[in-house]
């Protein structure tokens, strides 16, 4: 047996796991072999059925709506999202896999065997707004930069390297390093969805059951599935499966700069009168509009995005229920509206920094993204000034 294949025998049932690599052509073969050899009752998938739903569906990119995505506050997630697919449908070209690949074998495996299947994994939006939830504004930002940083990446694995990625003491050292870097974020993409797996697989209605999962998920699973056969732990996964209502502080936190904002120029006003308040005024407005506007100039954004992104970045500072990002996307989006054909080769676009800039979806989201990054640093650089003015 494959060292990526475990067999587990638990509460009177047998369950194979299978760790496969993402990208992987010998991890497709494995899993159509094992489950035509093995002849399971039941096959789980380490995939979610709107991940499912989408690699099934060729067109499944002409119905996005990208203005309706920025105005629900889901810009930053499909940014993640279509940054991370690139990433993984670039790897795997390197070998001639698709990401995924070895799910949908499984699922046709099973189909042609007619064995029932099941997808396993937590919902995709679900796991991304957890971790979101769960980072501070440090960990947010490092998880973005990690996230475009692997989009943009010329790294290329060949594919005994990827292979290798399957191996234990690999997968520990990433996972360590994971750990490391973005604690919670680990906790999150990790240890709660080893935790979800492990329980829908051990709720498999089967006696034997294959699980076809990522190799960095398989001790885990393991570890879990032996709590729940001996009763030390419980299937029920309500609680790690939907997004917690933010606190009370966090909803407090987004008025925070601008009350700072406001209170510095009020007490400008009351210490040096009306001209010098309104100095620090406009050397607010002009910090936080320039740079909002600078960062849509780096996209290469519409000359009127520009504009509107300078015009509006005080507003949206002041009202934190929206964000410059959503002006000077809509903008950007009326300017130079996104086409059939743009939608059409999104899905190869989306593999390289070129291909973001030119294809008019995806420059969107990165004129969302630099114009509000933009907006941002001219805040911080604003504040001390300011307060340095009012204090005078």
């Amino acid at each position: 047996m494959s060292s990526s294949v475990r067999k587990l025998e638990l509460a009177g049932r047998t369950f194979t796991l299978v760790g496969t690599a993402h990208i992987s052509l010998e991890s497709v073969e494995e899993v159509k072999q094992i489950i035509t050899e093995t002849k399971p009752g039941h096959v789980c998938v380490e995939i979610d059925q709107s991940r499912y739903t989408a690699m099934t569906q060729e067109s499944r990119w002409e119905s996005l709506d990208i203005i309706k995505v920025l105005k629900e506050g889901k810009g930053f997630f499909l940014m993640a999202n279509l940054a991370l697919s690139g990433f993984q449908k670039r790897m795997g070209a390197n070998i001639g896999a698709k990401p995924g690949e070895e799910m949908l074998a499984a699922v046709q495996a099973a189909e042609e065997a007619g064995i029932p299947w099941s997808c396993a994994d937590r919902d995709v939006q679900v796991t991304l707004k957890r971790a979101w939830a769960r980072s501070n504004l440090w960990n947010r930002s490092k998880l973005l930069a990690s996230l475009i940083g692997s989009a943009f990446s010329n790294e290329k694995l060949s594919e005994s390297e990827i292979e290798h990625l399957k191996e234990q003491s690999e997968l520990e050292q990433m996972m360590a390093e994971l750990a490391d870097y973005l604690p919670s974020v680990k906790e999150v993409l990790i240890d709660e969805r080893d935790r979800y797996l492990a329980s829908k697989i051990f709720q498999a209605p089967a006696d034997t059951v294959v699980a076809v999962v990522g190799a960095g998920h398989m001790a885990g699973i393991e570890a879990w599935m032996r709590k729940l056969a001996a009763g030390e732990a419980s299937a029920d996964v309500s609680d790690i499966d939907s997004v917690p209502p933010p606190s009370k502080w966090s909803k407090a936190a987004g008025w925070i700069i601008p009350a700072i904002i406001v209170a510095l120029i009020v007490i400008g006003f009351f210490r040096s009168g009306t001209q010098a308040s309104l100095a620090l005024m406009l050397k607010w407005v002009l910090l936080n509009g320039s740079l909002a506007a600078i960062g849509s100039a780096l996209c290469l954004a519409h000359p009127g995005t520009i504009a509107v992104s300078f015009l509006m970045a005080p507003i949206a500072t002041l009202n934190p229920l929206v964000g410059i990002g959503l002006f000077a996307g809509i903008a950007e989006g009326y300017f130079r509206k996104p086409t059939v054909a743009d939608f059409e080769r999104l899905s190869d676009d989306i593999t390289s920094l070129k291909g973001f800039y030119t294809n008019r979806v995806t420059h969107i989201l990165l004129v969302f993204f630099l114009s509000s990054i933009g907006g941002m640093i001219g805040n911080f650089i604003a504040l001390p000034l300011l307060a340095s003015g009012a204090i005078r």
